[in-house]
């Protein structure tokens, strides 16, 4: 790096190029290493020559100064509602500040990047202070959460015939059926062949159906398929953990599995019907585990564990497997 830096510098400012008035060339004094003078060095992409001779390389130079920047600039994290900014190692990290009511600065990392809930009393150097205090776990979650997105990008759904979407953790391809010809509302499940053909939802829209009219459809079958699975799992759960739930809503939240709340009511995610059915139960089984401890205590993963011993297993690829984005 320091040679390619040197290089891209002499690009610039070749040596024996005018200086500025008054500016002396700074000689680097020799280190306690150095006893001998040093021998000249060829520039790059040339030869050694003879003394007296003249050689000239008609290989073009490489763009060395077009790539510097990208090589020096610092790594940049920004909190689309991000009100401020602080240097964390190498890395800008611009975050959302919000002041509230409690005793100790926190902060939290996800998909749009990091936000800060700081008391009003705590100073603005004080909030920079902290998150420098932590910035080598805050720049790790900030990489992952980059890392996760690209990976969700990557895994962006196209709606047409014989776009592919993950159903229970395995590959589930959309079939355009205009003649509707299947039993059931809006689509029907067609598990996949011996012979190594996958599982297709056919849904009861013509060729020339639009993308958003696609979406919409394989959406709903997803929500409809999603109650009844979750319903199951509910009820299988619920026994083993002695409790009992009064209610089940279906969410859309981009960042939340599910919620439960102590009258029973219990609100899960449609998009983990994306995942596999383990996953799943570790979710259903959290939720539930709520219903007997309300927080994140270790008394809460002890009850989580009874039904789901391999929870922290189920957790990380939950947290490491993004779902696929629909817009």
């Amino acid at each position: 790096m320091q040679r390619l830096v040197q290089l891209a510098l002499d690009l610039f400012d070749p040596p024996g190029a005018d200086r500025h008035a008054g500016e002396a060339p700074v000689v680097p004094e020799p280190s306690a290493q150095e006893s001998k003078p040093r021998r000249p060095v060829a520039p790059v992409g040339t030869a050694p020559t003879a003394p007296g001779s003249v050689a000239i390389d008609p290989r073009p130079v490489p763009p060395v100064a077009a790539a510097l920047p990208s090589l020096l600039s610092p790594a940049e994290f920004r909190h689309p509602r991000a009100n401020r900014e602080v240097l964390l190692g190498d890395a800008v990290v611009a975050y959302a500040l919000q002041r509230v009511r409690r005793r100790s600065i926190g902060f939290t990392v996800g998909a749009d990047g990091l936000a800060v809930r700081a008391p009003t009393w705590v100073t603005l150097p004080a909030v920079d202070a902290a998150l420098r205090e932590k910035s080598g776990w805050i720049l790790r979650k900030l990489d992952e959460a980059r890392a996760r997105q690209q990976r969700s990008e990557g895994g962006r759904i196209v709606w047409a015939h014989g776009a592919q979407l993950p159903y229970l953790g395995e590959p589930l391809t959309v079939v355009l059926d205009p003649t509707h010809g299947f039993t059931g509302k809006g689509g029907a499940l067609h598990a996949g062949s011996e012979g190594g053909g996958g599982a297709s939802l056919r849904i009861g829209l013509s060729h020339s159906a639009s993308p958003a009219q696609i979406r919409d459809a394989v959406q709903a079958w997803l929500m409809r398929d999603a109650r009844r699975h979750f319903t199951t799992r509910l009820d299988h759960f619920a026994q083993l953990l002695g409790v009992r739930w009064t209610s089940l809503r279906l969410s859309s939240a981009q960042t939340r599995w599910g919620s439960a709340k102590a009258d029973g009511s219990i609100r899960l995610n449609w998009r983990l019907l994306h995942y596999r059915p383990a996953i799943i139960d570790y979710v259903v089984a959290h939720e539930l585990a709520h219903l007997r401890v309300m927080d994140h205590s270790p008394r809460f993963w002890g009850t989580v564990a009874t039904v789901v011993p391999d929870y922290p297993v189920l957790r990380h690829a939950l947290r490491e497997q993004p779902a696929p984005l629909w817009e």
